[in-house]
């Protein structure tokens, strides 16, 4: 028999693997605890199997960082994430983890190592990029863990850098005007009005069809999939989250805006000898392509720069939208909705400085419909108090 499982004691299961021959003919076996259930450990013996048959099988005591690093990617990363997260996580751990960390042994992985490499990137690395290693690093050994290549995370042990807060660039409506007059005539001038009265993100945007626009009595936006360029090639996705995938409605001259955009798409068209249906791209080429997204924030670049604002990319165009909503006091809640966050209480986190700078406003209209305190001449509040109501000390 190639492997078995033998309880330990309660919620505690050892494998057994004949893991074949050394070098002098000796038989070698794997040996490893899992804890929890029968049924987790035979999922084990059945992956440990498999690494065997696929001749990618290391044995835990010469298991490197860099084979774990590589083996999460496969093995967790590649088929629970999205390809944009896979391709994120693959170049911190090929460019940065591997070749800083990746010949360590596991079991020689300590939290002082871990914090060493810390001190040391942080000569030449933001924080914040230093902090995106350390969630990467954590997560594959969290899953080294559950695989028992190791007793104990050791990144719990260590005190990441802490990532400064990422400037949030925001237009005021004047500014707002500012920039759409510069856009006016620019084959992305629709896309760009259409994100700073929605707050859709690029992607969200880039993967709308008009069967995702209602323009009735109600107008909406239906955010079904996303564009991303991925390795050169732009492919359509479903929405991250169950809250990306939602209803937003319009604002009265987006919905203006997008009829008689579509009349000119229909127009534009039928010149070319063809229909638009329900399926063609909301904002693409004159042929129907889907707009390059590198293309498009470039050229955004470029009208920002026109149009004589500073440090304003397209992502800032929700972040507009968004601060435009609250300090209109429109309810966080409605807010959040729109942006497909995870929750109100997110949403709070991200624009704080926003809605604690909106207190002082909203004093000020709550006191236009308060009634006016006011005192008489002869108020008993000029004069003493009454005995029975005066503070006496002991």
């Amino acid at each position: 028999m190639r492997g078995s499982i033998r309880q330990k004691y309660k919620g505690s299961w050892q494998i057994i693997i004949d893991t074949g021959a050394d070098r002098n003919g000796k038989r070698r076996r794997h040996f490893e605890t899992v804890r929890g259930r029968k049924g987790d450990a035979q999922r084990r013996l059945t992956e440990l199997l498999a690494s065997i048959d696929k001749g990618t099988y290391t044995p835990p005591s010469k298991l490197t960082v860099s084979d774990l690093l590589r083996n999460w990617l496969q093995g967790y990363v590649k088929t629970n994430c999205s390809p944009r997260t896979l391709d994120s996580y693959t170049a911190i751990i090929e460019r940065h983890l591997i070749s800083a960390i990746g010949h360590y042994q596991l079991r020689q992985l300590t939290a002082q190592v871990i914090q060493a490499y810390y001190a040391k990137s942080c000569d030449r690395l933001s924080a914040r990029t230093v902090y995106h290693q350390h969630r990467v690093l954590s997560q594959a050994l969290k899953y080294g863990v559950r695989q028992g290549y190791l007793g104990r995370n050791p990144c719990e042990l260590v005190d990441p850098p802490s990532p400064s807060g990422k400037l949030m660039h925001t237009l005021d409506p004047r500014e707002a005007s500012i920039l759409l007059e510069a856009a006016e005539g620019s084959y992305h001038y629709p896309v760009i009005y259409t994100a700073l009265s929605t707050g859709l993100r690029q992607a969200e945007l880039l993967g709308l069809s008009w069967r995702d626009i209602d323009l009735g009595v109600i107008p909406s936006i239906s955010v079904n999939r996303v564009l991303y360029k991925r390795r050169g090639v732009c492919e359509f996705r479903e929405p991250k989250t169950s809250r990306s995938r939602r209803l937003v409605s319009m604002t009265p001259p987006l919905a203006e805006f997008l009829r008689e955009y579509r009349r000119h798409r229909k127009s534009l068209y039928h010149e070319l000898g063809k229909e638009l249906t329900l399926d063609d791209l909301v904002f693409a080429s004159a042929e129907g392509k889907p707009f390059d997204p590198g293309v498009l924030s470039h050229n955004f670049a470029r009208l920002v720069k026109r149009a004589g604002l500073q440090n304003v990319r397209f992502h800032d165009l929700r972040h507009t939208f968004a601060s435009l909503a609250l300090r209109q006091g429109i309810h966080p809640k409605i807010v959040s909705e729109a942006l497909g966050h995870a929750s109100v209480g997110f949403t709070m986190d991200i624009y704080s400085h926003i809605i604690q700078g909106m207190q002082a406003e909203a004093m000020i209209r709550l006191g236009d419909i308060l009634p006016r305190g006011r005192l008489l001449e002869n108020s008993v509040a000029f004069s003493s108090p009454p005995f029975d109501i005066m503070c006496i000390s002991n």
